[in-house]
């Protein structure tokens, strides 16, 4: 499941994330009505530790509730993040 990167979008609500990379952990998933998933990573190091992130997601590689509790990297560039599993 290495390198596998998913597009996502960050909710507007969310804290802002300067760009950088970000290690995560995934807390909560759930598919949505169009097929999309809903994602609520927790920030494992540096100044956001312990922050939680929502994001929207497509391409994940399982199924929503497979995914809780996987470890992750959330890349943000240009305010858009990108999830690698």
């Amino acid at each position: 499941m290495l390198n596998t990167v998913t597009r996502a979008t960050m909710q507007p609500v969310d804290i802002p994330l300067a760009d950088g990379v970000y290690d995560a952990f995934v807390v909560w998933a759930e598919t949505r009505d169009d097929g999309a998933l809903a994602l609520d990573l927790t920030i494992t190091t540096g100044e956001h530790k312990g922050d939680v992130v929502s994001v929207r997601a497509t391409g994940a590689p399982r199924d929503a509730i497979d995914l809780v509790g996987v470890p992750c990297t959330l890349h943000v560039r240009d305010g858009e993040p990108l999830v690698e599993w």
